[in-house]
């Protein structure tokens, strides 16, 4: 008799077919739980988030203002209006906190401060960093009550 020729099956080729299956398995996961975590973020609310973050950056170049020694008015007057606008939004960003006489007590107290500052705006670096360090601790007292 003739010498049986085997088969065409090559010996481990269940186990590459196994893996190769495996893998795209493993990468089919990773896209749908990247998909999955997306859509989840993007149900949830950014507005109180943004403004806390635009209302930080206009501070943070109030600072590096005073530290530049560029306090003239045309370079900090911006930055106080966007930061009072942005205070009027305080209410509508945190819904929850809206109605608590506290929370409306330091929004109030802050947007005070900005009107003083725009009312009599700051000559000189001194006065820019002093407003500056005013808004900061208004934050601050909000943050202590709210944020935890």
């Amino acid at each position: 008799m003739s010498n049986p020729q085997p088969s065409s099956v090559k010996p481990g080729s269940n186990a590459t077919k196994y893996l190769f299956l495996f893998l795209i398995g493993l990468i089919m996961g990773v896209v749908a739980t990247v998909m999955a975590l997306r859509a989840i973020d993007a149900r949830k609310d950014h507005f109180h988030g943004s403004v806390m973050h635009v209302q930080q950056w206009h501070l943070g170049q109030l600072k590096q203002k005073v530290e530049q020694n560029r306090c003239a008015a045309t370079d900090v007057l911006p930055h106080f209006k966007a930061l009072r606008v942005m205070g009027d939004d305080l209410e509508p960003a945190f819904p929850d906190l809206a109605d608590d006489k506290r929370f409306g007590e330091h929004a109030s107290r802050m947007r005070a401060k900005l009107d003083a500052a725009l009312a009599s705006p700051p000559l000189n670096c001194a006065g820019v960093g002093t407003v500056n360090t005013e808004i900061g601790e208004a934050c601050k007292a909000c943050h202590q009550d709210f944020r935890n």
